[in-house]
């Protein structure tokens, strides 16, 4: 065979392997671009869909105000709160778009130049340590995507950000990235992190503060002013070096901020507890039943809700009741320690032994847990508005971190004799004046249950006859007793207290007059403010409106209001109640905690000290208090009446509420068909100048006395002076 065939033979075989290797790579080619195309279409139905994406509706932070104008709550997942591109300072933008994405208006979702110099460096360090990602790929991975540094996280990141690119224009892409991103310790957004860092809107910020603002979205636990302001401040002044050098700044005011020194506000914990917590808690409740009937999602949807609470108010409120639980806790303490835990610790370790139980009983914090129940000196306090039943205060417990249930409208505690009104309204309402007299002696109680029992006055006395207003001031269970045996029927004063908004469940029997039966601490403070609204009664509420969005109101709480007495009962009950303030059992409102507004009101104890109540008003306010333990069978100790634990709450809650907001004295109005008489004591009749002995009475027109005194008419029998 010859040179040159054996060359082409050669020739021809290699040709055919290159072909054939050709042919391989041609058919491997194309299956990887399918296996490709396949890959990006699975990538791409994992994307948002474009309806998500035109449709974006960010978590936004809902507001609670109080009627002040303080914020008292904000409810969220994350806290944010929106504001339009327009209000946010150019400042911030430049710093954003220095440090951040410096052709971000010249892109069109990604940076293929970023992206080349980003890949060599990762392929050089074996990692994902060089960031490429533009503004828009950042916020579609804030929006929809996971933080995993993978290829097919890159991926979908990638596509998302094209989407979003033909789907929003380039300002509402930094809206939306300025409204979406974390600036560290849950403020998500500018105007959020502007308030916590700030404390102010966002509009206000100055050129450094909008730079470190800017710091926080590289990495907002390192370069937290908080925790490591040194980090921060190194941070906030490379920003600033990146704005100068992108043109935007000048060299003076470069150099000022850099002279700026780092400053920022106090952390605040408004996101955790806020402002009265039980009250804001149960308008939290109310917002979530709202929701479903009224469409709306509160942890969503950036409401602003305008409530009823005046903080002003409410902080007179936490300062009275602080006062007094720290003095009735020291107290009850020293008896708790001494003579209830022993017994309690034995009842719970039957088999403990002498060794174990002294170690339990020298650790007070333990049987605090152990037993707090027992242990704790609770309190409920309520203030509101009677003429509205606008909630203007409340207090649920002494501490909203150690128990969560609210004691002003979840408890329901027996209320002593300042369930009494509810009975003497019964009589006036029937005809019978506040010098009707009963005999002031020893009487038999049916209790719920059939069982009889023989009460006696809180100070043992007895006497003669005595009138009901003398009954009321002193607050004596025997004539309190005597006026549901003779007067009314227990059936009635339970009729009086429901419509006068008691709703639970109350007995048919004599023992009603002395609150037997227990009331919820909400509806008792609001019936009293139905004496103080001329006998309409005023539902409480805490919500004044809802507004969602730019301005749409979605709820105008209108006053819920119904005619429970006649405006005459009202009136004298007011003022029967008023006797019990200036000279009776709640004296001590004047004498020694200095309060001389026109007030009314009435003190309540229960049996063995306890329940201790006193609820009152004014013209313009009602408040109740109750103080006790959470286990009704622990009592707050000897003595504890409700003159004693629960009115210095109320009397120095009006004082600092009328020093503090300075409202003008006003006096209880007197209606038309009440008429006020000079009454002799003897005879109860219409006083003559000659009675040695006369008092200043009210009565409804048609039940006051038409006689005059027939004992001291000025004439011996033998018709001489």
């Amino acid at each position: 065979m010859s040179a040159s065939k054996s060359t082409k033979i050669k020739l021809s075989g290699v040709l055919r392997k290159t072909l054939r290797l050709a042919l391989i790579g041609a058919i491997l080619l194309v299956i990887s671009g399918i296996g490709m195309g396949i890959y990006l279409a699975v990538l791409y139905k994992q994307l948002p869909s474009l309806e998500q994406l035109e449709h974006y509706n960010p978590r936004l932070t809902t507001t609670l105000l109080s009627a002040d104008g303080k914020v008292i709550k904000e409810l969220y997942v994350q806290r944010r709160l929106y504001v339009p591109l327009e209000q946010i300072p150019e400042d911030l933008i430049q710093a954003l778009l220095a440090t951040e994405d410096r052709d971000f208006y010249r892109h069109w979702g990604m940076d293929l130049g970023r992206l080349f110099r980003a890949a060599i460096f990762d392929v050089f360090h074996f990692s994902f340590r060089q960031g490429a990602s533009t503004l828009t790929q950042q916020l579609a991975r804030n929006l929809y995507l996971s933080m995993e540094k993978t290829v097919n996280r890159k991926l979908k990141e990638a596509l998302t950000a094209l989407q979003i690119e033909r789907t929003y224009s380039k300002p509402e892409i930094l809206e939306m990235y300025l409204t979406q991103s974390l600036f560290g310790h849950g403020a998500y957004g500018v105007e959020s992190a502007a308030q916590l860092y700030f404390g102010k809107n966002v509009t206000e910020l100055t050129l450094e503060e909008c730079a470190l603002l800017i710091a926080q979205l590289k990495a907002p636990s390192h370069y937290s002013p908080y925790k490591r302001p040194e980090a921060a401040l190194g941070r906030r002044n490379l920003i600033l070096k990146f704005m100068r050098n992108n043109g935007y700044l000048n060299r003076e005011r470069y150099e000022a901020a850099l002279k700026t020194p780092l400053v920022v506000v106090p952390r605040s914990d408004l996101g955790n507890l806020g402002t009265a917590p039980y009250f804001t808690e149960t308008l939290r409740q109310q917002l979530e039943s709202l929701g479903d009937s009224l469409g709306f999602d509160y942890y969503q949807d950036g409401l602003t809700v305008y409530t009823t609470l005046d903080s002003r108010l409410q902080a007179c409120a936490e300062k009275a009741v602080q006062d007094q639980l720290d003095s009735l806790q020291k107290t009850f303490s020293k008896r708790f320690y001494r003579n209830i835990a022993p017994e309690l610790i034995r009842a719970k370790y039957p088999k403990i032994t002498y060794d174990e139980y002294k170690v339990i009983i020298a650790d007070r914090a333990r049987l605090d847990t152990l037993f707090a129940a027992q242990a704790l000196v609770q309190v409920a306090f309520v203030a509101l508005d009677p003429s509205t039943g606008q909630i203007l205060a409340l207090i649920g417990g002494r501490d909203f971190n150690e128990s969560k249930f609210n004691r002003a409208v979840q408890a329901i505690r027996q209320p002593g004799s300042a369930f009494k009104p509810f009975a003497y309204t019964a009589a006036v309402d029937n005809g019978y004046p506040p010098t009707y007299r009963l005999l002031n002696q020893a009487v038999v109680v049916n209790l719920p249950g059939g069982q009889r029992w023989a009460p006696e006055n809180y100070d043992r006395s007895r006497g003669g006859l005595t009138t009901l207003r003398e009954g009321l001031k002193k607050s004596l269970n025997l004539i309190a007793v005597r006026l549901v045996q003779e007067v009314v029927r227990p059936s009635d004063v339970v009729r009086y207290a429901h419509q006068m908004g008691i709703s639970t469940k109350l007995d048919e029997v004599d023992a009603i007059a002395l609150g037997a039966c227990g009331v919820i601490p909400l509806e008792l403070t609001a019936a009293y403010g139905a004496y103080a609204n001329r006998g309409v009664l005023c539902e409480p509420y805490g919500i004044q409106r809802i507004i969602k969005g730019e301005g749409d109101v979605i709820l105008e709480q209108i006053p819920r209001r119904k005619v429970a007495l006649s405006e005459q009962t009202a009136f004298i009950m007011t003022d029967m109640l008023r006797t019990v303030v200036d000279h009776g059992t709640a004296a001590n409102t004047r004498a020694m905690f200095h309060f001389y507004r026109p007030a009314a009101g009435k003190t309540g104890t229960t049996n063995d000290f306890t329940d201790a109540w006193f609820v009152g008003f004014t013209p313009q306010m009602v408040a109740g208090v109750w103080v006790g333990l959470d286990d009704p069978a622990v009592s707050l100790g000897e003595g504890m009446a409700g003159t004693r634990a629960a009115l210095p709450i109320w009397a120095n809650f009006m004082r600092m509420a009328y020093d503090t907001l300075n409202w003008e004295e006003a006096d209880f109005a007197v209606p038309d068909g009440v008429v006020r008489l000079d009454i002799c004591t003897d005879s109860f009749q219409k006083a003559r100048p000659s009675c040695p002995n006369v008092i200043s009475e009210v009565f409804r027109v048609d039940d006051a006395p038409m006689d005059e005194c027939p004992m001291h008419t000025g004439y011996s029998r033998r018709g001489k002076w």
